[in-house]
């Protein structure tokens, strides 16, 4: 009994430190997530292993959940930052005659050059 309970607290430690890191993503969420991991580990030393455990698990898998939304936001936030900036029609344009110029201007300074 003892030793379940010992059990069940280093895992909700190590699921609260982990879920720290998704704490900005949207606190309410893991928070209540969170909440739930420590209520279900209270029920346990009180005699009630069955629902503590059940509470427990499923807290943990809330707060797993969240934390992994979390991560694709940041990834999806990141993703967007590395992104080139849209480029207008008129720049495309501009690009393609400047780049034009260049080959006619080389191809007549190879020709007259020789």
């Amino acid at each position: 009994m003892k030793r379940l309970a010992v059990l069940m607290m280093v895992m909700v430690s190590f699921f609260l430190l982990a879920s720290g890191s998704a704490a900005a993503a949207d606190d309410a969420k893991v928070k209540a997530a969170t909440q739930q991991v420590e209520s279900g580990a209270k029920k346990i030393p009180d005699g009630k292993i069955g629902e503590g455990v059940t509470e427990t698990a499923k807290g943990v898998g809330y707060t797993a959940v969240e934390g992994t939304k979390y991560s694709g936001d940041k990834v999806k936030e990141a993703a967007q930052a590395t992104e080139p900036p849209a480029r207008s029609a008129w720049d495309n344009t501009r690009d393609g005659v400047i780049g034009a110029g260049r080959s006619v201007k080389t191809f007549f300074t190879s020709l007259f050059s020789k």
